[in-house]
């Protein structure tokens, strides 16, 4: 098995993809906000972080249950992340939780997309010690 993408169920395409493109910077595999799908890919790595419109999902799947917010985290690497937050603030994102130390080897902050899922901005503070 290999994990092909986290793809992430909107309701609002649009607004959703306009979020990751303009706020957060990621670059679409096509740049058309209708949807019903699209596919992000990170600048570093192999990792891509999709979005399908819920309404065209549940034409396969039948009706979705719709589940209160945050229904999904999603990790993002970054090489340091005061330095990202600012950039996110200034392309208009509001920042939930400010960079903090956590766990004693990572810095972190937080984020919600337009439809309440989850972003963690993590930096490497130490590496993981050897097992």
């Amino acid at each position: 098995m290999e994990l092909s993408q986290i793809r992430l169920v909107v309701q609002d395409f649009p607004r959703v993809f306009r979020f990751y493109r303009d706020v957060f910077g990621l670059t679409p595999q096509f740049d058309d906000e209708r949807g019903p799908y699209a596919k992000f890919a990170f600048p570093q790595g192999n990792a891509a972080l999709a979005l399908h419109a819920r309404e065209d999902l549940e034409k396969l799947t039948g009706p979705l249950p719709f589940a209160s917010a945050p229904r999904a985290l999603v990790v993002v690497h970054v090489a340091n992340v005061d330095q990202t937050v600012a950039e996110l603030k200034a392309r208009g994102a509001e920042i939930h939780r400010e960079p903090v130390d956590a766990w004693g080897r990572l810095r972190v902050a937080y984020l919600f997309d337009p439809e309440g899922n989850l972003l963690e901005l993590q930096q490497w503070l130490l590496s993981r010690p050897a097992t």
